[in-house]
């Protein structure tokens, strides 16, 4: 058999090979893909990019789970994988997720091919037998009444080799999965799958600030206009007020209203004229004088703090100043000359206390 030939056959064992693998899928892996595929048909303007992942979760004899994903990049060539940046990427994961392992990885198409065989041989330094996760998005499954089919376009495959006139080949196996999800991952599929309209309240917010900022254009637009009209109708016959008012109606144009200007000349003088030149030098200076103030405020607590210190500093001063001369005493009286002169003391003359007597004793 040629090696076209064998390039040929598919490299999916038919649906009577059954896998005896026990495959949990969690859903962040699948939100993964799926955002790896629709950013790289942003990114790309192509609507079959190439995606390429790993995939990590923990195996326990038969039993698989699938927990996480990151993506990986290939060389120049398109084909072959960064070594380097997969190694970096799965170091990095085991360390903030010890009990992850890399279980496989993943890719979109329609099905699996002789280009997936050759990818898959690349993953076998990491796993012995590496799983393969395809995201078919084109595909049309069977009806719920069929057992291996799947509500989510993705198909697991396990690793297997095949004798085919004694030649091995490696092929795959599909695997059926159940997705697994817990009280959180629920949580945040839903809150996802709503487009994050957990927060109602500050969507609601958004979208009536939205609703006044188009009112409050599109009133300004009718003042804007009804300005206008004044003004191209002051521009006509000024002696005669009857026939610029029928001319003023008849094109269209609004006559004066002076109660009107007078209402909108209030509120453009209320509007802050921050390109005014006189107005930014009174604002500068207010705020000069306020800067000020706020300064003279911390300095004067400053102030007030270090009076205090001051006031506590001369209490404890003046104490220890004013303490007798006879009081206390403590060991090594050197001051005594090594008790020469008990006499000229006058008996012991400084000690004036029974206490003082008894601590020297």
């Amino acid at each position: 058999m040629s090696a076209m030939d064998t390039d040929e056959l598919p490299v999916v064992l038919p649906s009577s090979t059954t896998s005896g693998l026990s495959l949990s899928l969690h859903p962040l892996p699948i939100l993964n893909i799926s955002e790896h595929l629709t950013r790289l048909k942003l990114q790309t303007n192509s609507s079959s990019p190439f995606v390429l992942g790993a995939l990590l979760g923990t195996q326990n004899g038969r039993q698989v789970e699938i927990v996480n994903s990151f993506e990986l990049a290939v060389e120049n060539d398109g084909v072959t994988v960064d070594q380097g940046f997969l190694v970096a990427r799965k170091e990095q994961y085991k360390l903030v997720f010890p009990s992850l392992e890399f279980i496989g990885w993943y890719t979109v198409a329609a099905k699996p091919t002789s280009f997936h065989i050759a990818l898959h041989e690349q993953f076998t330094a990491y796993s012995s037998t590496p799983l393969l996760l395809i995201l078919q998005p084109s595909t049309i499954f069977a009806s719920s009444s069929d057992t291996t089919a799947q509500s989510l376009p993705l198909k697991a495959y396990e690793p297997t080799i095949e004798i085919r006139e004694r030649k091995s080949r490696s092929v795959f196996i599909e695997a059926p999965f159940t997705v697994e999800t817990g009280e959180a991952e629920r949580i945040a599929v839903d809150w996802t799958a709503k487009g994050g309209e957990g927060g109602t309240s500050l969507q609601s917010h958004l979208q009536s600030q939205r609703a006044a900022i188009k009112m409050l254009h599109d009133r300004i637009l009718v003042l804007v206009k009804y300005v206008t009209d004044v003004i191209a109708g002051e521009s006509q016959d000024r002696h005669s007020y009857r026939k610029q008012r029928v001319q003023l109606v008849s094109v269209g144009q609004a006559p004066k209203d002076h109660a009107t200007l007078r209402s909108l000349s209030a509120l453009i003088a209320s509007l802050p004229a921050s390109e005014n030149k006189e107005f930014r030098e009174e604002f500068e200076t207010e705020y000069e004088d306020v800067q000020l103030t706020a300064y003279l405020a911390t300095l004067t607590k400053s102030t007030h703090i270090l009076n205090e210190l001051v006031d506590k500093h001369v209490v404890m001063t003046t104490a220890k100043e004013e303490r007798p001369v006879g009081g206390p005493r403590r060991r090594g009286m050197g001051g005594m000359g090594g008790f020469g002169g008990f006499g000229g003391m006058g008996g012991f003359g400084g000690m004036k206390s029974q206490a003082d007597w008894d601590r020297f004793r």
